[in-house]
């Protein structure tokens, strides 16, 4: 599978990114914010991750859950020094013992995003074409 990224016209610097069929228009959040930054999707990637891995695991376990959200906040105050902090909150609703929540909450905190970002040594070769 490929993504593509390719800047939207000759000004500014809005980006249409595309996967599969979906189109997501993406931007530096400066002066003219056309879209998410590069940033934003890579927090947004795992907060998605965590909220669909709590509702597949909760529909294979029966556990009645309603509502999930995720929310992602950024510290990127020392990213230049190697640090790049994200805390996390999951919200869920239904019916829940706190035993199904712990569930969720430890599910949550192995979702493959989670891991791919604290425990895989990514490997990225950039060339001109």
């Amino acid at each position: 599978m490929s993504i593509t990224v390719r800047r939207d016209g000759v000004t500014g610097t809005r980006h249409i990114l595309k996967v599969r069929e979906h189109e997501i228009a993406v931007d530096t959040g400066g002066e003219h914010d056309a879209g998410p930054t590069p940033h934003d999707l890579y927090d947004s990637a795992l907060a998605a991750c965590k909220a669909l891995t709590v509702l597949v695991y909760a529909q294979h376990k029966g556990i009645p859950v309603e509502e999930i959200e995720v929310v992602v906040n950024r510290d990127d105050s020392q990213e230049r020094q190697g640090l790049y902090k994200l805390d996390t909150a999951l919200h869920v609703t239904g019916a829940l013992s706190e035993e199904q929540k712990a569930a969720l909450l430890r599910v949550a905190g192995k979702c493959p995003l989670h891991r791919l970002m604290t425990e895989v040594k990514t490997e990225i070769e950039t060339r001109l074409v």
